[in-house]
């Protein structure tokens, strides 16, 4: 028998390991499940995820300041494997932490298989609000994605399916009636004020934590017994603050068809929150346009995770707000003067970013008047010291001293008339307040009188003593010395005793006497000059005046 063979192979198919990969997925019926679990810090978020996988709380999560990660995440399985839940931690609203969960939940994927809940803290009520719109503003985002058609069209039978289970919520009862179903095609459409946001339609839970707290009898400081100065003594007022903040979150949770619960770390209370998250989770989707065309009763749909807990918003510490089941006039029947439209017409003024400066208030602000800001806040900073500049300070200065010239050092050479009877003069030998020194006016006067030797050596100096030793001891050219000297000192003390006499730049001196008609100045360098000369001539001149002898020979000349 003839065989024939195709000639050329079969190509593979493209992305073999994909198909391998998603039809191995396929054949596995085990549904996950996700829940995104977010808060701020210290908010409880620990134990309630602990007690939606059934896990203990460990010592490490009991410890307020430990360290968080960027996501965190843990599983477990439901009903042997029937499910597999997991639960992803966001430690903050920080961007840098919320930029990264739509890497790990893509909403694509993720959307219609994810639970939202979000962790309020009793122990800082005044927050509430703020956190409230910036992690359901978040949610918005993400739910959005990059917009394309196929995200859409999951977003649409999101909603759609949520909205189908608010319309469709029946209280529990004893009787055979299952809760959450209907036995009638008769929708009822939503009450005002109810599912106006969350476009997407994701099933949220707002879990108010430490809601034991909340009835704290103990006069604490501001921040550690729930609502601080809102104490259980002060009676009405007391309780009507804790009830205006729960007629505001549940106003809030309408808008978004979300549930409100208010959990305590108690395991029966927290078993209520892990049963409701459940049911949200395996929400059956909404009826098609078939059936609910059809004239015939259809079948109740049920739920695989009923839940039987009665609504309760009595019992502070044990609030129960089913999705479906509020509405704006059950809020208004817990106290009187409350108006749930107008706050929310406020929330949605807030959310507008261009109406913020509008003159009508807000939620944040209307919401801070109910329940004022009572968290610690940081210490106030030191007054600014704000120096005077440089140019200013010397400016000032300068202007103060240019009014008092005494105290301006330049001022004797600029005009020396004007400072005649200073104290302070020129600085240097010119100067006539140099030359009032005690041993100068002494010395002078010693010469005066003809007191000479070894007198003077205490006054001038060794040096310049011999010289003038010598010079009285030699002949006429030691007498012509001496008489110029004794000149010098009858001149000298007549001008020391006068009064001084103001110098001017150029260093000439007049002396008031007018003696000999020299000048102080002319007196004082000619004894300066003859001292000068003299030493100049025993050094660099070919002859010289030897100082006497021991033996009495004197002004012999020597060649030098």
């Amino acid at each position: 028998m003839d065989m024939s063979r195709s000639s050329t192979p079969e190509a593979p198919p493209q992305d073999l390991w994909s198909s391998i990969l998603d039809s191995v997925s396929s054949s596995r019926s085990i549904p996950a499940k996700q829940i995104l679990l977010l808060g701020q810090p210290s908010s409880g978020k620990s134990t309630i995820a602990s007690a939606l996988l059934q896990k203990p709380v460990s010592d490490e999560q009991k410890v307020d300041q430990r360290s968080d990660f960027a996501i965190g995440y843990d599983f477990a399985d439901i009903i042997d494997t029937l499910a597999r839940l997991s639960v992803y931690t966001v430690p903050s609203s920080a961007s840098s932490y919320t930029a990264l969960l739509p890497h790990f939940l893509p909403p694509r994927t993720a959307l219609l298989q994810t639970l939202v809940i979000i962790t309020l803290d009793w122990t800082r009520p005044w927050t509430f609000v703020e956190e409230l719109e910036t992690w359901l503003s978040w949610v918005e985002a993400w739910s959005k994605g990059d917009g394309s058609r196929e995200l859409e069209i999951i977003r649409e039978e999101s909603r759609e399916r949520l909205q189908s289970h608010l319309q469709h919520y029946t209280e529990s009862s004893s009787d055979s009636i299952p809760s959450n179903s209907t036995l009638s095609n008769t929708i009822l459409p939503l009450g005002p004020g109810t599912l106006t946001h969350n476009s997407a339609g994701v099933p949220i839970i707002v879990a108010c934590t430490k809601a034991d707290l909340i009835d704290d009898g103990n006069d604490m400081v501001a921040g550690t017994s729930g609502m601080g100065s809102m104490v259980k003594g002060k009676g009405g007022e007391w309780e009507e603050q804790t009830d205006g903040v729960m007629q505001v979150l549940r106003t809030i949770c309408l808008k978004y068809g979300a549930a409100l619960f208010y959990t305590t770390p108690q395991p029966a209370n927290l078993q209520v929150l892990r049963q409701y998250a459940l049911h949200l989770l395996f929400m059956p989707p909404a009826p098609s346009p078939a059936m609910a065309a059809s004239t015939e009763v259809q079948a109740p749909v049920r739920n695989i995770f009923p839940f039987n807990q009665k609504p309760n918003t009595l019992d502070r510490d044990r609030i129960v707000v089913p999705a479906g089941w509020d509405s704006w006039g059950k809020i208004s029947v817990l106290r009187d003067g409350f108006d749930a439209k107008m706050w929310g017409e406020a929330w949605e003024r807030d959310l507008d970013t261009e109406d913020e400066q509008g003159e009508e208030t807000g939620a944040k602000k209307a919401y801070a008047n109910l329940v004022p800001d009572q968290g610690s806040k940081p210490p106030p900073l030191p007054p600014f010291n704000n120096p005077t500049p440089e140019q200013a300070f010397l400016a000032k200065n300068y202007d103060e001293n240019s009014k008092k010239g005494d105290r301006d050092p330049r001022g004797a050479f600029r005009n020396p008339q004007d400072f005649a009877g200073a104290a302070a003069g020129i600085v240097g030998p010119l100067g006539s307040s140099s030359f009032s020194l005690p041993n100068v006016e002494r010395a002078l006067s010693e010469m005066e009188t003809g007191v000479g030797g070894i007198g003077i050596t205490t006054n001038l100096g060794s040096d310049a003593a011999r010289r003038l030793a010598a010079a009285s001891r030699t002949g006429p050219t030691a007498g012509g010395r001496a008489t110029g000297l004794s000149a010098l000192g009858t001149s000298t003390a007549g001008s020391l005793s006068a009064s001084r006499s103001p110098v001017s730049p150029s260093g000439s001196a007049t002396s008031p006497s007018g003696s000999g008609g020299a000048s102080q100045h002319e007196v004082l360098q000619n004894f300066f000059q003859s001292l000068l000369s003299t030493k100049d001539r025993g050094t660099g001149g070919s002859t010289r005046s030897s100082p006497a002898k021991p033996n009495g020979n004197s002004n012999v000349p020597e060649e030098s």
